[in-house]
């Protein structure tokens, strides 16, 4: 296999390979006499593996110390617990669908499993091709047992709207494929964290964001850099509300 055929099997870029070659955490396999690399199975199954173990959150540096203890190990052994990965991940995929199909089944009216406040809000959001945007406002259904509340969602209509906050989505949307040590990432979560009115942040239990015991399912259903700025904006959130009570 060539580098654009690996990163289109695994799911990456050739940028992406190129810069774990660039770090060492893939090693480079050997080269045609024309200079071309040439990708192996055992190359794809480590590339998925590293992908994997970002998409969980883990650091770069963090995948390298499981990548060290994963040496040596059997093909067949690496790969049923790839298989085992996919199989949970699909699993949850099913679980979020299932929630969706409830609380879309039907119109949404009052009458529906969304507070009257929630429903406005999804009413008012624009149409938007972000997926980010998309993923946002589908956090914020499953969410609503945990956070719900006419003051939260009253404090969000501002936001729905406004071309800005749409931009910074579709600046969370060109870290899909990036590290999460992107110098674009810091920034980012700033300028998002910023957006969030103290309103909404009254909201939320106290201890802030990471309170509502979905913080990690929420870093997991975002890539490694786009599962940083999310980290980074709910620590910058919690910091506010610390302050706020001091």
């Amino acid at each position: 296999m060539r580098i654009g055929e690996i990163a289109a099997l695994v799911g990456v870029t050739s940028r992406t390979v190129r810069h774990y070659h660039h770090i060492g955490l893939l090693p480079e396999p050997r080269r045609r006499a024309n200079g071309y690399r040439v990708y192996t199975l055992r190359d794809a199954v480590l590339l998925a593996r590293i992908r994997r173990l970002t998409e969980l959150g883990l650091a770069l540096d963090e995948v390298r110390d499981v990548l060290a203890d994963d040496a040596g190990r059997e093909l067949a052994e690496v790969l049923g617990e790839l298989d085992a990965d996919l199989a949970r991940q699909e699993r949850e995929i099913q679980r979020r669908r299932a929630v969706l199909a409830t609380l879309l089944d039907g119109p949404l009216t009052p009458d529906a499993p969304l507070s009257p406040a929630l429903i406005e809000l999804l009413k008012v959001a624009p149409a938007t091709s972000s997926p980010t945007a998309a993923k946002d406002r589908e956090h914020l259904m499953l969410l609503e047992g945990v956070i719900g509340g006419d003051a939260v969602y009253a404090a969000l209509r501002p936001l729905a709207d406004n071309p800005a906050v749409l931009a910074l989505y579709e600046r969370l949307d060109e870290l899909e494929e990036a590290a999460a040590d992107d110098p674009r990432v810091a920034p980012l979560a700033d300028e998002l964290s910023a957006a969030v009115p103290d309103e909404m942040l009254a909201a939320f239990p106290d201890g802030g964001p990471a309170a509502t015991g979905f913080e990690q399912a929420l870093l997991d259903d975002y890539s490694p850099a786009q599962a940083e700025v999310v980290r980074r904006v709910m620590e910058r959130l919690t910091a506010r509300l610390d302050r706020r009570a001091s």
